[in-house]
């Protein structure tokens, strides 16, 4: 969930699994579903354009009706997740709910989804532009946290918070994402522009979080 700056307190809630948490715990879970549909039952095509051009225009799209209900499915849950994460975060500030363990929770259920789908994305299209789209995006988010903890050891946290490039890049990722899940051929050239975009932001973003840590990290001791 997005933290933002309230013109009151925080609640302190006795139990950590209020509304908010408990839409972010939902994401976490919808995980192995996603990955259960990518994968099962082997019968269903995957990987393969799930609706093809030349099929529609020529024998129409019973052939592949297998492959686009699993790709419809699997947009479907990413979509759900991301809607969740938009949720938690309008929650825990409509009701000032805000916990140590949703500040955990929420960025990490937002990278295992985003690190899930880019995985089986580079095995559906096994190409340089997927591989490198996934291996920037995972590293980033490695990166970008372990600078973000080392940072809040510093009391510096403040340093490092999230920016708006950064806002803009994960727009990015999740619309890429979502537009190559569904595999229709004639969208696949905007999803990899979309991807090319968000590795750029990526980048940017990461460059942003260092430039501001630098100070700190070129210190001795």
């Amino acid at each position: 969930m997005t933290e933002s700056k309230h013109t009151q307190e925080p609640q302190n809630t006795k139990s950590i699994f209020n509304l908010p948490n408990n839409l972010t715990i939902a994401r976490i879970l919808m995980i192995p579903l996603f990955v259960a549909i990518a994968y099962w039952p082997p019968a269903m095509g995957i990987g393969m354009p799930a609706i093809s051009d030349n099929v529609i225009a020529k024998v129409g799209m019973s052939e592949f009706s297998d492959s686009l209900l699993r790709h419809l499915l699997l947009t479907g849950v990413f979509i759900l997740a991301a809607i969740t994460d938009w949720l938690d975060g309008y929650f825990a500030r409509k009701l000032n709910v805000v916990s140590a363990f949703g500040r955990f929770l929420d960025p990490v259920a937002d990278k295992l989804m985003v690190a899930a789908a880019l995985i089986i994305l580079v095995q559906w299209h096994p190409n340089i532009i997927m591989a490198i789209a996934a291996i920037v995006i995972i590293s980033r988010e490695i990166a970008v946290s372990a600078l973000r903890e080392w940072m809040a050891e510093l009391g510096k946290s403040t340093s490092v918070a999230v920016s708006y490039v950064g806002k803009l890049k994960t727009t990015f990722q999740m619309i890429a994402i979502t537009v190559l899940l569904l595999n229709w051929e004639s969208l696949e050239t905007v999803g990899y522009v979309l991807m090319v975009a968000a590795v750029i932001l990526t980048l940017w973003s990461m460059m942003i979080y260092l430039r501001a840590a630098w100070p700190y990290l070129k210190q001795s001791g």
